[in-house]
């Protein structure tokens, strides 16, 4: 499958890193996760809970997603929270969960790693590395990454610029590791009415700037569950190559970010109209 091609990119207010720039790699890179492709024609969706909380939880979200349509499972093992009081995940049973689910239902499997010290653990259960938000600047942990070899899955942090996105990325690249998924999930501006303010204009950006896939979180982008299914289609007329996106068997009993996480029954219904959309701009859903 071909990747999607943009034009040689244009001036902008910065020098472009070497490596993550388009004109690197003209054509594309499609980051491969077992049978799934990132950054081609098809647009990719994960879905999964914010937080790995049980067994009967993983497997009942796991499953339904996957009949959604869902191509890659999310789910956080260990959890950056703001209150060190809130819930911080299972740690490796998580992880363990996770892989025993993936197995289950041959899904792949992007799970958080927080630490450098995590790398090791976490890249034994993991199919993606996904480095988030808070840590989009942790030089040391994205040099562990990029050294790892897996595929990376760097969101942007909440208050970083383009500029300052594309030179985390350089230091994956950097090390010889070119399987970067770049995640648009909201930056954090003046406005309170959401949880972030979901920075849209970032895709077609990063996609005429970079050769890596770029794809979206509408979760986080906004917080808010009902908000959830016009982003997701948003980010897809915008050119997202995939998105990422929190579903709980039952978000009212979440134990993390319930608020933003879409039930079953209303991520099955988002996938019928995502397709609808994807063929309006040209695309389909993977």
């Amino acid at each position: 499958m071909e990747a999607n091609v943009c034009s040689v990119p244009m001036k902008v207010g910065f020098p472009l890193p070497e490596k993550v720039s388009r004109e690197s790699w003209p054509g594309g890179t499609i980051v491969r996760v077992k049978e799934t492709e990132l950054g081609g024609k098809g647009i990719v969706v994960i879905a999964g809970p914010c937080a790995v909380e049980s067994r009967e939880q993983l497997f009942a979200t796991a499953r339904s997603v996957m009949a959604g349509g869902a191509k890659i499972l999310r789910g956080g093992a260990f959890k950056p929270r703001s209150s060190p009081y809130n819930f911080q995940g299972l740690g490796e049973e998580g992880l363990k969960l996770l892989r025993e689910v993936s197995s289950d239902t041959g899904l792949p499997v992007v799970t958080e790693v927080m630490d450098t010290r995590q790398i090791e653990l976490v890249s034994q259960y993991a199919d993606i590395l996904q480095i988030g938000s808070r840590n989009m600047q942790n030089y040391p942990l994205l040099k562990e990454a990029g050294m790892s070899r897996k595929p990376v899955l760097l969101k942007r942090g909440m208050m970083a610029t383009i500029e300052e996105y594309l030179l985390a990325a350089e230091y994956i690249l950097n090390q010889g590791n070119d399987k970067v998924i770049l995640c648009e999930r909201g930056i954090r501006t003046f406005e309170t009415s959401t949880r972030n303010t979901l920075d849209l204009s970032a895709v077609p950006m990063l996609k005429q700037l970079t050769h890596l896939p770029v794809i979206v979180d509408p979760s986080h982008g906004t917080g808010l569950r009902w908000m959830v299914p016009s982003m997701a289609k948003a980010a897809i007329a915008a050119g997202a190559d995939g998105l990422i996106m929190e579903v709980h068997n039952d978000p009212e009993q979440a134990l993390c970010d319930g608020q933003q996480s879409l039930s079953l029954d209303e991520f099955s219904l988002l996938m019928t109209e995502l397709r609808k959309i994807a063929i309006a701009v040209d695309r389909m859903i993977l």
